[in-house]
């Protein structure tokens, strides 16, 4: 079986350097609509914690930064080059750290707010990522994912075929229904589902 974790941290290592200045749909375009949505979805949202899983160069968390002076942001990454490179912004209430997102580091209930931007489809243990930022969210905390992919025969071709030749980590895509079933499998009541693009969708469960 692939190492889809292995192939994952070196993808983005080589990436992390060029990630937010190169637009392209291989580095950061699919990332930049995901956060550019989140920052637009909690902009009149009071929180005080705030996790980024997969946060890669701390992108969306320093966008949320600007708007959010009092909330304390943590990010998450397989990458320590991504967290290398988040940890160079110096953004403000911010602490970036090399993790994995299905053995989180923190404690039951300890986030307002859980996010998870154009990283899931890296996961291979999903199932356990949706598990523990359910454990981490407070009661009434929300968990936004968005991530990029499609269903059916799509999904069946990337999953099956075209993942396996990939030396870039990516192991499973579904639609936005497939996670609205993830999430609901783990007690969350969706409150949020909404297509962004074509591929990309946003979904936001509440604990």
């Amino acid at each position: 079986m692939k190492d889809y974790e292995k192939l994952s941290k070196k993808h983005f290592n080589n990436q992390a350097y060029e990630y937010d200045s190169n637009n392209s749909y291989y580095y950061s375009k699919e990332g930049k609509i995901s956060s550019y949505h989140i920052e637009k979805y909690l902009k009149n949202k009071k929180f005080s914690s705030l996790l980024d899983v997969g946060c890669g160069t701390g992108f969306l968390i320093n966008l949320l930064s600007k708007e959010h002076n009092n909330t304390k942001f943590y990010g998450l990454d397989l990458s320590d080059k991504m967290i290398e490179v988040a940890n160079s912004k110096r953004i403000n209430n911010s602490t970036f750290i090399v993790g994995k997102s299905n053995e989180l580091p923190y404690d039951d209930e300890f986030f307002d707010i859980v996010v998870c931007s154009q990283s899931f489809h890296h996961y291979p243990y999903q199932d356990e990522a949706v598990k523990e930022a359910y454990r981490v969210l407070k009661k009434g905390g929300l968990y936004i994912l968005s991530d990029s992919g499609v269903g059916g025969l799509g999904a069946w071709i990337d999953n099956n075929i075209i993942f396996k030749l990939l030396p870039s980590g990516d192991c499973k895509v579904t639609n936005k229904k497939g996670i609205e079933k993830i999430l609901e499998k783990r007690k969350f009541q969706i409150i949020e589902s909404e297509k962004l693009t074509w591929m990309v969708y946003c979904v936001v469960g509440k604990k």
